[in-house]
């Protein structure tokens, strides 16, 4: 028994083969085509960095990003796990999107070949190089709540409290905070679907390469992750550095990673050129 085309039920299967060749490409040949961890001893030049910061434990930084600069983010001891929001400079209301993020690329880890988009579909920051592999876009940051229950009432600081502090700093207000991504942060799901902490997947010196797209306002936190077994009320220090990324060529890998990922892209250039011409 044929189905009538323009039936709702048509329609529906219709929507169902999208959803799974969008499931295919996003899970399958896309996913096996990023490319390999970094090496830990791959070096920056010294002439491309711009600027050396050395974040303690428990406190945050906030930087502006300019289009083509990047930031290293090193996990000096292997101990740590480092807190992220960002916002578009020229209009702060579009900022960094992880729902967005994992839903478009069909994944709930990020790592080497991943890009983190906007709640508008555009590509805030390319993750370009990274030696580790194990980064939580799902868990969000500590809270003072979170610290209490683990540590005790008031005797360490917490990333939501960072971001509300450097938001204020920014003009900006509580609600204009998203929701984080947590770098150096090897969480999973269990088959059951909770949440669970792989150790063993940090070590000393590994780094996150992160590109800027468009220009931003960065801050990070070095305030500890919810779940992490270990945390500590001061965690280790952390070192950063903005640089000068290489301009990225016909294969750059976080461009081609699939057609959703070139069409973000796309978007976001088109942006950029109204940007320069207003």
């Amino acid at each position: 028994m044929s189905i009538d085309p323009t039936s709702p039920e048509s329609e529906r299967q219709a929507h169902r083969a999208r959803y799974e060749a969008l499931r295919a490409a996003g899970q399958g040949e896309s996913a096996r085509a990023l490319p390999p961890l970094t090496d830990r001893g791959h070096t920056l030049p010294d002439d491309a960095v711009l600027h050396r910061e050395h974040l303690p434990g428990g406190w945050y930084w906030t930087t502006r990003l300019a289009r083509g600069e990047a930031l290293r983010i090193v996990n000096t001891a292997g101990t740590s796990a480092v807190s992220m929001v960002a916002w578009c400079e020229a209009d702060p209301s579009e900022r960094l999107n992880t729902a967005d993020t994992m839903k478009v690329q069909w994944c709930t880890g990020l790592r080497k070949g991943r890009i983190l988009y906007t709640e508008m579909g555009r590509v805030a920051l390319s993750m370009i190089e990274d030696t580790s592999g194990a980064h939580d876009p799902l868990v969000g940051p500590t809270t003072q709540a979170s610290m209490a229950a683990k540590l005790g009432p008031g005797v360490a600081r917490n990333s939501r409290d960072n971001f509300l502090a450097a938001a204020a700093k920014l003009g900006l207000s509580r609600r204009d905070v998203p929701l984080c991504v947590n770098f150096f942060a090897p969480v999973g799901i269990a088959e059951d679907g909770r949440f669970i902490w792989r150790s063993g997947q940090r070590a000393p010196g590994d780094f996150v390469d992160l590109r800027a797209e468009m220009d931003l306002w960065v801050v990070l936190s070095n305030a500890g992750h919810p779940l992490d077994p270990e945390l500590r009320a001061l965690p280790e220090a952390i070192d950063v550095l903005r640089f000068a990324a290489p301009p990225p060529g016909d294969n750059d890998a976080c461009r081609h990673a699939c057609g959703e990922a070139e069409l973000a892209f796309e978007l976001t250039e088109r942006h950029v050129r109204r940007g320069s011409k207003s």
